[in-house]
């Protein structure tokens, strides 16, 4: 399967929206179109176009390193970083375990090496730390994840240029 990795447009957001709440159902982690526009510079933030379709899309912005937004407001201010917080990522329930989310995360890392990001990090929710340390990130149990992220979220952490280069 394959799909174009573009930019989002500001006819995106309706879609990108639409696939957070349903991957967040049931849980206090959706933040609505305009929590997610807030973290979602250009040059970031791509979306998988199945066919003008929007099948996923992966989120990031520049953050300083051991910290991460507080899902409870919209970011207000923007940061000058040498890390690049990969904020969100979320594939269609019917298209996952095919490998388009990590083609996401491998045009990020991409991204992020090409605009001279030092680092990457990212907040794995409960459960998923397993899948990012096998992706080069490493746990950082003393950085303070809040509480909005759930019970068991570990923030994580891997140097740009130690991360594999997408194929």
């Amino acid at each position: 399967m394959t799909g174009l990795i573009r930019g989002i447009t500001e006819a995106d957001w309706p879609q990108v929206a639409a696939l957070e709440a349903g991957a967040y159902t049931d849980t206090s982690l959706t933040e609505g179109e305009a929590g997610l526009r807030s973290r979602a510079p250009a040059g970031t933030s791509f979306v998988l176009d199945l066919d003008g379709r929007i099948a996923g899309y992966v989120l990031a912005l520049p953050y300083p390193r051991l910290h991460c937004p507080d899902l409870s407001r919209p970011e207000q201010v923007v940061h000058h970083a040498t890390n690049l917080h990969l904020h969100d990522l979320v594939v269609s329930a019917p298209l996952r375990r095919r490998g388009l989310g990590t083609r996401l995360v491998g045009h990020l890392t991409d991204a992020a090496r090409a605009r001279g990001f030092a680092t990457m990090s990212l907040v794995a929710l409960a459960g998923k730390e397993p899948f990012w340390q096998a992706n080069g990130y490493r746990p950082h149990h003393e950085a303070r994840v809040p509480a909005g992220y759930g019970s068991g979220a570990v923030y994580m952490s891997a140097r740009v240029a130690v991360l594999r280069k997408a194929s």
